[in-house]
């Protein structure tokens, strides 16, 4: 099997999670060894230095070692295009990116021929296998050299039926939320305040995911030439 072989948006999640997991470990040892000293000067130094180590810990793991704890342990690895690492200012501008955009910088991973998130595009680089041998196939992807073919409509057009799609979509999403509020399972105060109840927090959230997952969906499958409109010959 040759060629590079590209990580899928689940196996990226999980290393996601298990940084996340990291974080909060990291976050509740401050806050319980600052209330347990009761100093306030302790409290500002452990503050200062936890800001520090969560801005800090992805640019300089990645340009280091290839990828972050999540990263190494899910066997991943955020490569350069030009091959090898990235440098730390690619590394700490990919992860200012990623953080700005949240999880929208995902959505792109499906109309690309590498798999690559916003992040990744803007930066000039990819989230690989690490070890091949350590991998099957439903974690990785190889190139798609379809998005090349010439008998895929052109970028023109695949990319204007796309925002159709994701015009209607929005429409829909503005609909279903109106009729969640009719239906008295959303509050107003949690859509127009964010002023939610629990109940309002799970629906909201279930709703944007969903708005998230279709999102990526049509943005995928509109680059692809798989929808009615711009569809490959």
């Amino acid at each position: 099997m040759d060629g590079a072989r590209y990580a899928r948006f689940s196996r990226r999640l999980k290393a996601i999670l298990l940084d996340w997991m990291l974080a909060m470990v990291l976050l509740f040892g401050a806050v319980a060894l600052a209330s347990n000293a009761q100093s306030d000067t302790l409290a500002r130094i452990l503050g200062i230095a936890v800001v520090v180590i969560l801005v800090f810990y992805e640019p300089v793991l990645v340009s280091r070692i290839g990828g972050t704890l999540g990263h190494y342990w899910t066997n991943l690895r955020v490569v350069d295009d030009g091959g090898g690492n990235l440098s730390f200012r690619k590394a700490f501008a990919r992860f200012a990116i990623k953080s700005l955009l949240g999880w929208y910088s995902f959505l792109t991973m499906m109309a690309t021929r590498r798999n690559q998130a916003a992040h990744d595009l803007l930066t000039h680089s990819t989230v690989q296998i690490r070890d091949l041998s350590r991998a099957n196939p439903s974690q990785f992807i190889t190139e798609r050299r379809e998005l090349e073919d010439a008998a895929m409509p052109s970028r023109v057009r695949r990319a204007l039926v796309t925002v159709v799609y994701l015009a209607l979509g929005g429409f829909v999403y503005v609909m279903a939320l109106g009729a969640l509020l009719e239906q008295g399972m959303l509050s107003s105060a949690c859509l127009d305040r964010d002023v939610c109840s629990g109940g309002d927090r799970i629906v909201s959230v279930a709703a944007a995911t969903v708005l998230l997952l279709a999102l990526a969906l049509v943005i995928g499958l509109g680059w692809r030439g798989r929808l009615p409109g711009a569809r490959r010959a």
